[in-house]
């Protein structure tokens, strides 16, 4: 008995240790780029026409753990991002992106918890899909940042569900940048979070869209 409580106390202690010091600082939110002024409004793609994902996307997750203590925010990070948006006359009439969720790492190191608990094996990718029409109107004016709300749905694990979420949105002639987070309760789509963690958190964006 004392040696079995002795292992429940390290394997507690290992996972605290671990969460409150191994895990590194917490990223910032994922959020639009820094304009750069050299480059900035210099492009010469047009507004209309399908926008795709390319370098320097990223997707992931923030969720808060509330393990032995005040918590902390855990966050996870992939580049693993592809997909499109269409704009016609000023809105975006259409977008579908897809997350690779193997490829999510925290500070650089691989997440084999987060594989187990979203059975990456089984689901390896996350979805989402407008349903709607994004109204942009005279947003889409150069250089200049904006905010929309997003209506579409959310596949994962095995589940797709009906999100709403508000974009931030900037069009410097050459890039589409746009960045986000969606709300998920996580036993929504059948997840079962550990103990230590809350049961929602965000899926945070930032898409780098090129002509």
């Amino acid at each position: 008995m004392a040696g079995l409580v002795t292992a429940v106390v390290l394997a507690l202690a290992g996972t605290y240790v671990y969460i409150h010091f191994l895990a590194g600082p917490v990223p910032a939110p994922l959020a639009l780029p820094k304009l750069n002024a050299a480059a900035a409004g210099t492009g010469s793609a047009p507004v209309s026409g399908t926008w795709t994902a390319g370098k320097g996307s990223l997707a992931g997750y923030r969720v808060r753990e509330e393990f032995l203590g005040p918590g902390n925010i855990m966050v996870g990070r992939t580049s693993a991002v592809t997909g499109n948006v269409v704009i016609a006359h000023n809105d975006a009439s259409s977008a579908s992106f897809r997350v690779g969720l193997t490829t999510v790492t925290a500070n650089g190191k691989t997440q084999p918890q987060l594989a187990k608990i979203l059975d990456t094996a089984s689901f390896p990718d996350a979805t989402v899909t407008l349903t709607k029409p994004i109204a942009v109107g005279s947003g889409l004016v150069m250089n200049k940042t904006f905010t929309v709300k997003a209506t579409g749905l959310l596949a994962m694990h095995g589940i797709t569900r009906p999100v709403t979420f508000e974009v931030t949105a900037r069009y410097s002639g050459s890039l589409l940048d746009a960045s986000g987070s969606i709300p998920v309760l996580f036993s929504d789509w059948n997840i079962h979070a550990p103990q230590f963690l809350q049961n929602h958190g965000l899926l945070e964006f930032l898409l780098i869209l090129r002509h």
